[in-house]
């Protein structure tokens, strides 16, 4: 087994894992900012699960009826952690709204100690998974950082209902986490959303596409231009590109020097249409001439 899957099945067993034990810890603290937090966890278990599985699948190559592959197997796991985590949000809100108007006792000791153990095993995940070189293991790396700032959080709260005996701290605390969570769900959700729909991946500038391009030597005008992404890693770009007639013994040349630049934008998978000055086709050069 190689070690980026065994970083991966780590953070997953640590995830499942602590979302049992906060289950358990919410019950016995009367705590809703452990339970959101709980939630948090098993959304992160259900998309690693899930990335663990559709990953081998989306590695398939190409065939007959998945010309582009399976690649985009793998954004399923984020819409489907998304789901949960709305689900469980709503839920969350539901509780902790009437608790500040009527406040419920919380064993704030209790929510300490389990705190520290939070920060404390997170904290080692974080370290050991972060030696990790690849994109998935980054990304675990920065779900682990973001529970260990979740866990300090809940440990001051605990601190705080203990000092002023104020039990209306923790259903602040669990609306704040809630808040945390809801934004990086509607931020990753947004970003598949995109890609699903075959826009152009946010870390693609199109004005330097299109310039890198227009800077080539015997490059006149380019048209019908797309580019989207499978996966968000593996990003696609199609479009005719318009050349002076005295270039076009250089046409191979210029191909290959314009996907070379495609590739210092990202763009790794290029269809180009090469195009005689005085012959254009397609959608906009039609709109041109009317």
């Amino acid at each position: 087994m190689h070690d980026r899957e065994k970083n991966i099945k780590f953070a997953v067993i640590l995830n499942i894992g602590f979302t049992a034990f906060e289950i358990v810890g919410s019950i016995l603290t009367n705590s809703l900012a452990l339970l959101s937090d709980a939630i948090h966890d098993a959304g992160d278990s259900i998309a690693l699960t899930s990335s663990l599985v559709l990953e081998k699948k989306a590695k398939k190559g190409p065939d007959k009826i998945r010309t582009f592959g399976y690649g985009r197997l793998s954004l399923f796991s984020a819409v489907i952690s998304a789901i949960f985590l709305v689900a469980g949000s709503v839920f969350i809100l539901s509780q902790a709204i009437p608790r500040i108007l009527n406040p419920e006792h919380v064993d704030g000791f209790g929510m300490m100690w389990i705190a520290v153990i939070g920060i404390t095993i997170n904290f080692l995940a974080f370290l050991k998974v972060r030696r990790g070189q690849s994109v998935n293991e980054n990304i675990i790396s920065w779900h682990m950082l973001e529970d260990v700032l979740g866990w300090i959080a809940i440990l001051f709260g605990s601190i705080l209902i203990q000092f002023w005996d104020n039990h209306q701290i923790d259903s602040l605390l669990t609306i704040g986490i809630t808040a945390f969570i809801m934004f990086g769900v509607f931020k990753n959700l947004r970003k598949s959303i995109n890609i699903f729909l075959q826009g152009v991946p946010e870390h693609i500038d199109m004005d330097k596409v299109r310039n890198t391009i227009l800077s080539i030597k015997g490059v006149k005008n380019l048209h019908d231009v797309h580019v989207w992404s499978i996966d968000g890693e593996n990003n696609i770009f199609t479009g005719h590109i318009v050349i002076d007639t005295n270039s076009l013994k250089y046409v191979d040349e210029i191909r290959k020097k314009i996907k070379q630049n495609l590739e210092k934008c990202h763009i790794e998978h290029t269809t180009l249409e090469i195009e005689n000055e005085t012959f254009c086709s397609g959608v906009e050069c039609e709109d041109d001439h009317k």
